[in-house]
């Protein structure tokens, strides 16, 4: 536990305070994209003592809340209509689909487990040669890996009755998407450590030129970042744009270099629709057609209608970070963790959750 808490430690967080008071002068809008970053921000109180200059925005980084709404309804779907057995993480099942949300398909009968790796999957679908096994592989870079290397596994092992209903997203194009929307107040971004660690930081460098925005890696507990916080405020205060790494104990530019082997073996990139933003090019991973026999969405005729959010629901401000969750008229009222409208409101890396749970703007609205 060390480890930790060194980086938890009370005296550097207020030394890396008082450095950003020192050193900000002017209003700055920073982004962190991964909600768990946010979470950590939110849990930890760290948004109510940083100087009120620094406007912090939550981005698009919960690869659950992104995940459109009819590829819940084909998981659903496949688990009630095709009787497959669906296999997902935790954190899915209860975001909404288009009518039920997984918990809910269990519930009437479907075959919904949960599980912790893609791997666990591959052994169920071993346990069961007469089933299909579907693995809903939703994530950003972070969880590439693993599911390339189930596919991977169960073609070397002729494993017919497993595939992956594929719904992968990826950073730096929705960091891109949200530079380029006119409406965009972002003025510097802490990057995502975690996917970093995966797919190094080699891509972010053309973002930072061409939007003149620094970009700092950051990890998650509260001196990361702070410290990713200071670094980048103190670009913004020298008018640099630059590509920093806060989070070099475990990020390298060039990334896991296996993982990414893995990754550029079974998947390709392709436009990917991201729940509450819309269509983002090249965005997305799926199976190449030498894993295609492993593509849920090509082996089962299951399409359903695609399905907007409800009108009232302001999640897809909140992704972008046009708005804060407890600015949306729904926040703790017809939106709650129990009863959720958007993704955000129950994924367990929703900013609109993170708010709900703990932050002390939900004391203004209860």
């Amino acid at each position: 536990m060390k480890f930790l808490s060194e980086y938890r430690d009370a005296d550097v967080v207020k030394r890396l305070l008082t450095e950003i008071h020192h050193t900000v002068t002017k209003p700055w809008t920073i982004m962190e994209i991964c909600g768990g970053q946010t979470h950590s921000l939110v849990r930890n109180g760290i948004l109510d003592m940083l100087p009120r200059e620094i406007t912090m925005v939550h981005g698009p980084g919960c690869p659950v809340c992104v995940t459109p709404i009819d590829m819940i309804d084909k998981a659903i779907g496949l688990a009630l209509d095709s009787k497959a057995i669906i296999c997902s993480f935790g954190d899915m099942v209860r975001v909404p689909g288009s009518g039920k949300n997984l918990l809910q398909a269990k519930a009437a009968g479907g075959d919904i487990r949960m599980v912790y790796s893609p791997l666990e999957a591959l052994a169920i679908a071993k346990s069961n040669p007469e089933r299909e096994v579907v693995f809903f592989a939703v994530g950003f870079e972070t969880t590439a890996p693993a599911n390339a290397l189930s596919v991977i596994l169960a073609k070397k092992e002729s494993v017919k009755n497993f595939s992956l209903l594929v719904s992968h997203v990826l950073v730096p194009p929705a960091m891109e998407a949200i530079l380029s929307d006119p409406e965009s107040r972002i003025q510097g971004f802490l990057a995502a450590g975690h996917v970093c660690t995966v797919m190094g930081y080699r891509e972010y460098y053309p973002l930072a030129a061409k939007y003149k925005i620094p970009i700092v890696v950051t990890g998650f507990e509260p001196v990361d970042l702070l410290q990713g916080i200071w670094m980048t405020v103190k670009q913004l205060e020298e008018g640099r744009y630059d590509l920093e790494n806060q989070y070099s104990r475990i990020v390298r530019e060039e990334g896991n270099l296996n993982a990414i082997a893995a990754i550029e073996e079974v998947f390709v990139v392709s436009d990917r629709d991201w729940r509450g933003i819309g269509t983002i090019p090249m965005s997305g991973y799926e199976l190449n057609d030498e894993y295609a026999e492993f593509d849920a969405s090509r082996k089962f005729e299951i399409n359903p209608e695609k399905v907007e959010e409800p009108v009232e629901c302001m999640a897809g401000n909140v992704l972008k970070g046009l708005m804060k969750p407890h600015e949306c008229p729904q926040f703790g009222k017809a939106c709650t963790p129990m009863h959720p409208m958007g993704a955000p409101m129950v994924s367990s890396e929703g900013a609109c959750a993170a708010y709900y749970h703990y932050s002390r703007q939900n004391e203004l609205v209860s």
